[in-house]
């Protein structure tokens, strides 16, 4: 049978787009450590305390092949105090024309790498995309019978691994809001206790630069 060139390329790239689908989480974890063999090849150094819920992996809005692993701080009745999320990606060999744009002005060098920094609050509450990063995080917390707060402040901080800003490492460090003595409403823009962000996300972003170390 003749088949044309448009027709055996569409058939590859499914094929890479369904083995990325179907693949198993490759990174490897050992107590609080995270050990990735590749892109990058790096051990992920987290607290002890945390305990690890899980590692998901499936190609992101048909896109990225990204590889999800979460971790938690809890208390006994298994509310979440602390989450760190940490994330493997890069775009499918099929769009050779993405590119990541973070634009932070933020930095943070950890163990020699830079990345980008930025921050957010958001309450329970709020509306997810379908199929988000965010959306397989919760899942995986919630499937081990763990509850997040009410709200949380987030700190992100991405290092992308080649020029041609393809391939990311990133992750995610996160608080119970509540521990800042206010909400999340209270602390976002518009709320009445907004004024007071900056010295809560500073010491933040300072306490998620320690929450991680690299290691090779």
């Amino acid at each position: 049978m003749k088949w044309r060139r448009g027709t055996i390329l569409a058939v590859t790239l499914f094929g890479c787009i369904s083995q990325a689908q179907s693949a198993a989480p490759e990174r490897r974890v050992q107590g609080n450590v995270i050990i990735s063999e590749r892109n990058p090849k790096v051990r992920v150094r987290l607290p002890e305390s945390a305990q690890y819920m899980g590692a998901d992996r499936w190609v992101l809005y048909d896109i990225a092949d990204c590889e999800l692993l979460a971790l938690v701080d809890a208390d006994a009745q298994k509310n979440v105090q602390r989450l760190y999320w940490v994330q493997f990606e890069g775009y499918v060999v099929s769009r050779p024309e993405l590119h990541h744009t973070y634009d932070s002005p933020r930095h943070a060098m950890i163990g020699g790498w830079d990345f980008y920094v930025d921050s957010w609050i958001r309450a329970k509450g709020e509306p997810t995309r379908a199929g988000s990063d965010f959306e397989h995080m919760v899942t995986l917390v919630e499937a081990k019978g763990y509850h997040l707060p009410e709200g949380m402040m987030y700190v992100r901080f991405v290092h992308l691994l080649d020029e041609q800003k393809r391939q990311e490492l990133m992750t995610i460090y996160a608080e119970d809001v509540a521990a800042s003595g206010y909400s999340a409403n209270d602390l976002e823009k518009g709320g009445k206790f907004y004024d007071r962000w900056p010295s809560i996300d500073k010491a933040l972003v300072e306490r998620g630069e320690r929450s991680f170390s690299l290691e090779w």
